[in-house]
């Protein structure tokens, strides 16, 4: 146990729901979005519904971007102001530059503990590492004990999900070991995780419903003997579906929480809409 309050910082991709942070002290760094002449920081400026809103109207796609070491060594002092140390905790540096450019700040910033964890994942996949890092922090964990707590849940949670369509993933470069599904994208429901922070192809399903069964079915094998502790079922612009696959998990699983969020519009910028994802870790 520890005296020290112990701030978690991440980034926007987690889009963790609010009700999950209740008496957590997280911080976030929005991403930003940039959009013909329009720069939006992610989930500031720009909430998931006027994105959804605006891409359907749109003739051209945004790009997004992480913010620069300068911009991580102002909120990282700030965020130092109001407390004894900082464990940032990230979206996956194989599939953004966050990371880098959060360690880059630290070369300015010496006079105080900031450590910084990968999660190797985004979304929920990433916003459970923040949620059991900011746990240890609210029970008195220390410093090294946070960093763990990061680490473990690193270790054991999963992030598997169900696209619409692999444009946006393959447009923005985001994808890898999936250029078998390529071809039929348009007639498929790809199934797709997050492995060693990497976005992978899992399977593939001919109809939503299919790919709904298979996305539980996937998610049964990787518990194995164990139960799912925690879950969060994440959709895009997609709450029906996302309100269909939580049901259909409390009926399988019974986790004593099951969460249910939306993505931030980086995220949806990649993923594109209609996608429905899991994220879960089992009991020890």
């Amino acid at each position: 146990m520890t005296n020290q309050k112990i701030t978690i910082v991440t980034d926007s991709s987690a889009y963790i729901p609010k009700s999950a942070q209740e008496g957590l002290d997280i911080a976030v760094i929005p991403l930003w979005l940039i959009w013909d002449d329009d720069r939006f920081q992610d989930g500031v400026d720009i909430d998931p519904q006027s994105f959804y809103d605006r891409l359907k109207k749109s003739a051209t796609l945004p790009t997004s971007s992480q913010p620069s070491a300068k911009e991580f060594e102002i909120f990282f002092r700030q965020v130092a102001e109001e407390c004894d140390a900082i464990v940032s905790v990230l979206v996956s540096s194989k599939i953004s530059g966050t990371v880098d450019c959060a360690q880059m700040a630290l070369s300015e910033i010496q006079d105080f503990p900031i450590r910084i964890v990968d999660a190797m994942s985004s979304s929920m996949g990433l916003g459970f590492v923040v949620l059991a890092a900011a746990r240890a922090a609210a029970a008195g964990a220390d410093l090294d004990d946070v960093v763990a707590a990061a680490e473990k849940m690193r270790d054991n949670v999963q992030l598997i999900f169900v696209v619409d369509t692999l444009e946006y993933l393959h447009r923005t470069g985001r994808i890898t070991g999936a250029k078998r599904l390529l071809g039929t994208a348009l007639r498929i429901k790809p199934i797709l995780e997050f492995k060693d922070g990497l976005i992978q192809s899992l399977s593939q399903a001919r109809t939503k419903g299919k790919a709904f069964e298979q996305l539980l079915q996937i998610s049964e094998e990787r518990l194995g003997d164990k139960r799912m502790a925690e879950a969060a079922i994440v959709d895009i612009d997609n709450p029906e579906d996302g309100e269909a696959v939580a049901r259909m998990t409390n009926e399988r699983f019974s986790p004593a929480i099951i969460h249910r969020a939306e993505v931030s519009p980086v995220v949806g910028t990649h993923v594109g809409p209609g996608a429905i994802g899991i994220a879960f870790y089992p009991e020890e």
